[in-house]
């Protein structure tokens, strides 16, 4: 397996992903499976660590780069469409 693979980090959460955005993670595409798209993010370990913060409340954004962000993701997941 390649090891970029491996250090990748996926998620089929949309906001999950807003927050991993705001946080500075590196988006590197969508993956469209099945009927639904996961979002690819650089930095395994470190994506791991901020969806953890994210699914406990522990992650603090910035309410209205998160809704930018949010706004974003659903305009390019219906693009693709």
């Amino acid at each position: 397996m390649d090891k970029a693979y491996i250090d990748e980090y996926f998620t089929k959460d949309l906001g999950e992903a807003a927050g991993l955005i705001c946080s500075s993670v590196q988006l590197l595409r969508l993956q469209k499976e099945s009927k639904f798209f996961w979002f690819i993010f650089a930095n395994k370990s470190v994506c791991e660590q901020l969806a953890n913060d994210y699914w406990s409340g522990g992650l603090k954004l910035d309410a209205r780069r998160y809704s930018e962000v949010l706004r974003s993701l659903k305009d390019r997941l219906f693009s693709q469409k």
